[in-house]
């Protein structure tokens, strides 16, 4: 949906007949549920927060578990607030604060490849005039003014924000390494990667 709306996962949900939830955004406490993001260029995170039981299937190594979370983000739904909802929601379910918490990052069309306008760049604050090379890179050409920019570094500055400070990123573009990724910018008519995490009891 490009927004920011969380729902949490409980075990009704994995429920035949249960109702289908649209959201960008999922958590869940409850073990062997699974926290899923499908993605075909925009970015898939994976979140874990501490808690008295559980392991993190998908995240890295976290110890004990109390809660998961997995969101989709392109540049609408960062702009629009996914990552903070997500987090706020992992955390008051957990208990735990945004420090406690890790982040994965997941392949995504890469700023080599990400040409937006304008109006992305206003999304986020840049000044078109003097943008932030590691974040908006401009580009040479005819026309409306274009940029290249930087999807994961734009994740991570707000997830900087809002206190997270254990990420780690698969660095990969899903738009040049067509041997192991879709890409919908790539291909136009493509499937789709899911990245999953949930908690094992």
């Amino acid at each position: 949906m490009h927004g920011s709306h969380v729902v949490r996962l409980t075990r009704a949900d994995a429920a035949a007949g249960a109702a289908v939830h649209t959201a960008d955004a999922s958590i869940t406490t409850e073990c062997g549920i699974a926290c899923t993001a499908q993605v075909a260029d925009c970015l898939p995170l994976l979140f874990a927060a501490p808690g008295a039981v559980g392991a993190v299937g998908a995240a890295g190594a976290v110890g004990a578990v109390g809660a998961v979370g997995a969101a989709h983000a392109g540049w609408r739904g960062l702009a629009g607030g996914v990552v903070e909802a997500t987090l706020a929601a992992l955390c008051e379910a957990a208990a735990c604060s945004p420090g406690d918490v890790r982040v994965w990052l997941g392949a995504c069309i890469g700023p080599r490849q990400f040409e937006v306008g304008a109006e992305v760049l206003a999304a986020f604050g840049a000044d078109p005039a003097q943008p932030d090379p590691a974040r908006f890179t401009p580009r040479v050409q005819a026309g409306a003014p274009k940029w290249s920019a930087n999807l994961v570094q734009l994740a991570r500055d707000r997830l900087q924000a809002a206190g997270v400070v254990h990420m780690s990123a698969a660095d990969a573009c899903t738009v040049e390494d067509a041997s192991r990724f879709f890409s919908y910018r790539r291909d136009g008519v493509t499937g789709r990667m899911v990245a999953v995490v949930w908690r094992r009891g």
